[in-house]
């Protein structure tokens, strides 16, 4: 409480000031709240923002899905494909990003190079602004393996008589997994759109290491790469604005407030639990 608590009240008074660590803070009332509205800068790092987050999540959940069912079915080798897809989660952000730094290259990448075997001319990832995005959402798939594994807990919770009751009464596969898996896993689901919303929400290392590292990489992609995070950071570091650096992180936390409450309302109708009657 005192950690927590403590920061967020200092920064809530921080966000009503004027303060660069070298004067006193004074007062300003609501004027950087007022500022970060017309301020165009925000606006496109907002953008980004939930441009990403609004990809990512959705690509993750699917992809992981699609993993722990097929870890499902693995057996005995299980227990080695969990170690093989849990460990690039292991790998340091920064260590990521100057490896995806490599693979997106648009001259020389592999991804474009594997697209290429298969008649694709692949864009400039780390260059081209249109692409600079979806490129930064393929490196976040590098770290799939960790939604993966806790979905591969929340299906082999599901009652196996659910599916043997099922294929006699001649259910498919596709009407299984739709009325079977998952409403049995709805709520692991819940969980990680939640958990991977506000994560998405707060991207920094990978994009910042990516793209702001140096002043060519930084010009080259113009705005398309910068997230809401790394202005609130430029902001604090760059500038000494902590007073509106504060603000910027309080009008986060109120947007990742409103979008985690829309989730809550819309898994009452969604979301099964085994204690409550279907």
């Amino acid at each position: 409480m005192l950690f927590t608590a403590g920061p967020m009240v200092f920064s809530l008074y921080l966000s009503l000031t004027r303060y660069d660590m070298l004067k006193p803070a004074s007062y300003v009332g609501m004027d950087n709240y007022r500022e970060l509205i017309s301020d165009p800068k925000v606006a496109t790092a907002l953008y980004n923002t939930l441009f990403f987050t609004f990809l990512h999540v959705p690509l993750q959940i699917v992809l992981a899905l699609g993993l722990a069912s097929l870890l499902r079915r693995a057996g005995r080798a299980s227990g080695f494909f969990r170690t093989v897809l849990y460990l690039p989660v292991m790998t340091p952000p920064v260590a990521l990003a100057a490896m995806f730094l490599l693979l997106l290259n648009g001259q020389t990448g592999a991804i474009n190079e594997l697209l290429g075997w298969f008649g694709f001319t692949g864009p400039n990832w780390t260059t081209d602004p249109v692409w600079v995005k979806p490129g930064l959402v393929v490196m976040s798939l590098w770290t799939v393996g960790s939604t993966a594994i806790i979905y591969l807990a929340a299906l082999s919770r599901v009652p196996g008589e659910l599916y043997e009751a099922a294929r006699l009464d001649g259910a498919s596969p596709w009407r299984q997994f739709w009325h079977i898996t998952l409403p049995g896993i709805s709520g692991t689901i819940y969980f990680t759109v939640v958990v991977n919303t506000i994560a998405s929400l707060q991207t920094f290392t990978e994009a910042y290491a990516m793209f702001f590292g140096n002043s060519e990489t930084a010009d080259s992609q113009g705005d398309s790469a910068l997230f809401y995070v790394i202005y609130l950071f430029q902001q604090a570091f760059s500038s000494l604005r902590m007073g509106y650096a504060s603000a910027l992180g309080w009008a986060l936390f109120v947007v990742i407030a409103v979008i985690t409450v829309i989730q809550v309302r819309v898994s009452r109708r969604l979301v099964h639990y085994e204690s409550e009657p279907r």
